[in-house]
């Protein structure tokens, strides 16, 4: 506290070169020189919080009208232990003449800490319309697979050919459009609006499913056309238009979610996003055809058929109609100007080109979904080796990796935004290798294959969930569908080639050697994003 003896006192308090932190004086009536106000109010402003500015106007009703004499050293020191008596909860306290900052009231600091976790995010009402229509598309995407293999089971299959040979054809189809058309689909997402990309791409995938079993019976009577009948030509349409449309659903999807969530929640947004969707794919896959004979039974028994059509049709139209409330408030530009194609895909490949942290997050993401994808084939092979285990139950172990992913997705939305995206990508990567290099020593043992696995795919949302969110924050709105596309286009050809390379490196070098060849490209992978962010941080400082 100041002291009644300080000499010093008046010069020290009112004079423009006062440098003090002690406490600020009520002036006595009458006194309130224009440099001692001016003085007093930046000091408050530069301590209290934003949310107690009300403080500062309290301040300045303590100050009479300018025109007086500053007061006395007595009548200030005097004002000081009053005021001191008045209110010590918002004037910042001295201890041998040093000041402590004020004490914010306990409600004031509730709301300026960020709430942790998924509640934040999902009491956003408009990522809550987005995440429900991420439901019903996801788990439509998954299920629509399984669609087309019971079509074909009960219409074409015969015994001169193996389902395998049709299946693949369905595959096939289903992936040139992610190849063909992934960069370019991100191109007009940025022109076009995303609400309007969303809710437009599953309306039509919806009608297109659904307009499936009329296709089918306007076809009976088309014959054949190189062997193959004209009704499995139809399905290769009717697929192939349904992955075009995903083109255009999943940058809009991506590009949608910064639009919607604050910077701070990003992580648990992704978090949420990551388990959803490995949770379709546990759940598409593994219920698929028991709800699409459910779908058929309950449409049979009130006399209407075609009841796995409808229910696919049906999840794809929910998800439109979900979609319609979203509102993302974004400008796009003006529907006058037609997309200029190649040079918005060089804008973007510029883009990634000068974003080094951009770009190695994708890359990472790549690496990442090549691993996974290699895995899908390589586990039928561990499935043939593991005791008691057939190659026909590998969804087993694939579905432990999906459980492992999904409850490590869940934990980073609770507590990643703790941590540096860096060393989780780091640790992330250091835990697949880890993972990998398990199954290449000791691929015999189920249980502990199941545990490897399951670490394999929690170690993998620890890298997936932060490098997306990484290129959510760092890429402008105007650029994200490109860059969106483009990263669409590289993780679908990610998933492509290992499948037809792993088979074939496994049968060359043997399964130990591949498995101990993805730990390296993992750990390559973790080792090249920290030193990217390690170099850009120390030219940012510099």
């Amino acid at each position: 506290m100041l002291q009644q003896s300080d000499p010093n006192l008046k010069t020290n308090v009112c004079s423009p070169s006062h440098k003090s932190n002690s406490h600020p004086a009520r002036v006595a009536s009458g006194a309130t020189p224009t440099n001692y106000h001016t003085k007093v109010d930046q000091t408050w402003r530069s301590r209290a919080d934003s949310k107690l500015s009300g403080s500062s106007e309290a301040i300045k009703s303590h100050f009479e009208p300018a025109g007086a004499s500053p007061p006395s050293a007595g009548e200030v020191s005097k004002d000081i232990q009053t005021e001191d008596k008045q209110d010590t909860s918002l004037s910042p306290a001295t201890t041998n003449g040093a000041a402590t900052p004020p004490k914010i009231p306990v409600s004031a600091q509730n709301e300026a800490a960020p709430e942790q976790g998924f509640l934040p995010v999902l009491k956003n009402r408009n990522f809550l319309a987005l995440w429900s229509g991420q439901v019903f598309s996801q788990l439509a995407d998954k299920v629509y697979l399984v669609l087309m293999i019971a079509l074909i089971e009960s219409h074409f299959h015969t015994g001169d050919r193996t389902i395998s040979a049709w299946v693949s054809a369905i595959m096939i189809a289903f992936t040139i459009p992610a190849v063909l058309f992934g960069s370019l689909a991100g191109v007009f997402v940025d022109r076009w609006s995303k609400r309007a990309v969303l809710v437009a791409t599953n309306l039509l995938r919806g009608g297109l499913v659904a307009a499936v079993p009329l296709l089918l019976w306007l076809s009976q009577g088309w014959g054949s056309i190189s062997g193959l009948p004209a009704g499995f030509y139809l399905l290769l349409l009717v697929t192939f238009l349904v992955s075009t449309l995903t083109q255009f659903f999943a940058p809009a999807e991506q590009a949608a979610i910064p639009l919607i969530v604050e910077r701070r929640h990003l992580l648990s947004a992704n978090s949420l996003y990551t388990t959803t969707m490995m949770a379709s794919v546990i759940v598409g896959f593994a219920v698929g055809q028991p709800v699409l004979d459910l779908a058929d039974s309950l449409m049979a028994a009130v006399g209407v058929g075609n009841g796995k059509e409808l229910i696919v049709g049906g999840s794809y139209a929910c998800a439109g109609v979900l979609l319609l409330l979203l509102k993302t408030n974004e400008k796009t530009k003006s529907d006058r100007e037609a997309p200029h194609i190649l040079e918005d895909l060089r804008d973007g490949l510029r883009y990634l080109k000068h974003q080094r942290r951009v770009r190695t997050a994708l890359l990472q993401l790549v690496i990442l979904f090549s691993i996974f994808a290699a895995l899908s084939v390589l586990a039928v092979r561990l499935a043939e080796i593991i005791p008691g285990l057939k190659p026909s139950q590998f969804g087993f172990l694939m579905a432990a990796g999906g459980i492992g992913m999904g409850v490590s997705a869940a934990i980073l939305g609770h507590f990643g935004q703790r941590v540096s995206h860096t060393w989780l990508s780091l640790v992330g990567s250091g835990g697949v290798a880890a993972a990998l290099i398990g199954l290449a020593l000791l691929p015999h043992q189920l249980w502990i294959v199941l545990l490897l696995v399951m670490l394999l795919g929690g170690c993998g949302a620890i890298v997936a969930v932060p490098m997306q969110t990484t290129i959510q924050k760092e890429t402008p709105a105007e650029m994200r569908g490109k860059v969106f596309g483009l990263q669409n286009n590289g993780i679908n050809i990610a998933l492509t080639l290992p499948l037809a390379l792993a088979g074939v490196a496994e049968t060359l070098f043997g399964l130990q050697a591949v498995f101990l060849g993805l730990a390296a490209a993992a750990i390559a992978g973790g080792l090249l994003t920290w030193y990217i962010c390690r170099t850009s941080s120390k030219v940012s400082k510099s």
